[in-house]
């Protein structure tokens, strides 16, 4: 539950950050007029991100087993592919998204109504996409049979839409380069899992060679069903008699990334405080005025 939880906050405090960063340039920029095209877009891409889950979980149901196996292991590693990137994009352009983002504002004012609302839907759309195919993918490699997974992803979401009403009202302050910092680090770890499971599905499939080849078999010591047993898998995904070929994915995956990641970068070690997404850099943000 806990993994889940952190995919929807981390993914779902980046959507509410872009969504406070638009909503605020409006505001104090005096158009609100175009508020409302704005929240037009940011409503299509939350539909559009629950139709793909939705199609995704409902369609898959009507495959077969071999079929659904195969299906769940390649979008486990797409899911993996795009996490990844997004955690290694935000962490060196956080610092330059609100520029960015009102650059592609100011464009879409000058082109009018249908132009703010692509604007709102491709900012927030592409995370709401990202969101709900890993959230799928990591609810898929944890289930066991209970609705724990998806409360830990709607409760992640309930908190980062919290954090983002605080950030736009300029009520809390937080160090925004170590939060995407730490959070994208155990984002990593969670998709190490994922990608180790996914291969499972692959193996499952008859896609991948040596179901049969188990690296080691600790069901003894750490019984699926003990309360430890399903902590580990909660929160890494973690299986007690992985194969060898999932064992050696999951080190060529967590090993170099988490080297890569911690790697200096510009702003990772940046040390402003923040109150909103409108000023990210060296001084504290302002409440937007009206």
């Amino acid at each position: 539950m806990f993994s889940n939880y952190l995919i929807g906050l981390r993914e779902g405090l980046e959507a509410s950050l872009v969504v406070c960063i638009l909503i605020a340039y409006l505001v104090k920029t005096g158009r609100r007029d175009a508020l409302r095209p704005i929240w037009v877009g940011i409503g299509i891409a939350i539909a559009l991100a629950m139709g793909f889950g939705c199609a995704l979980e409902f369609g898959s149901q009507e495959l077969t087993f071999q079929a659904q196996e195969a299906l769940g292991g390649s979008l486990s590693v797409v899911a993996v592919v795009l996490v990844t990137w997004m955690v290694f994009w935000m962490r060196r352009t956080a610092r330059h998204l609100r520029s960015e983002l009102h650059g592609r504002l100011d464009a879409a004012l000058a082109m009018g109504t249908g132009a703010l609302v692509a604007t709102a839907f491709l900012a927030v759309g592409r995370e709401g996409l990202e969101t709900a195919l890993f959230v799928w993918a990591s609810v898929h490699a944890a289930s066991d049979g209970t609705p724990r997974p998806l409360i830990g992803v709607a409760l992640g979401l309930a908190t980062a839409v919290l954090l983002g009403w605080l950030f736009y009202r300029g009520a809390l302050k937080v160090n925004l380069a170590k939060f995407f910092t730490w959070t994208g680090a155990m984002l990593v770890v969670v998709a190490a899992g994922v990608l180790a499971y996914g291969v499972h599905d692959l193996q499952e499939a008859d896609l991948i060679p040596g179901i049969n080849s188990l690296a080691f078999d600790i069901s003894g010591a750490v019984p699926p069903d003990s309360w430890y047993g399903t902590l580990l898998k909660g929160v890494f995904n973690f299986q007690p008699d992985p194969t060898v070929v999932q064992v050696t994915v999951w080190l060529l995956y967590l090993v170099p990334a988490l080297a890569v990641f911690f790697a200096p970068v510009g702003f990772a070690s940046g040390k402003a405080k923040v109150k909103g997404p409108d000023e990210q850099g060296s001084q504290p943000a302002q409440a937007p005025q009206a």
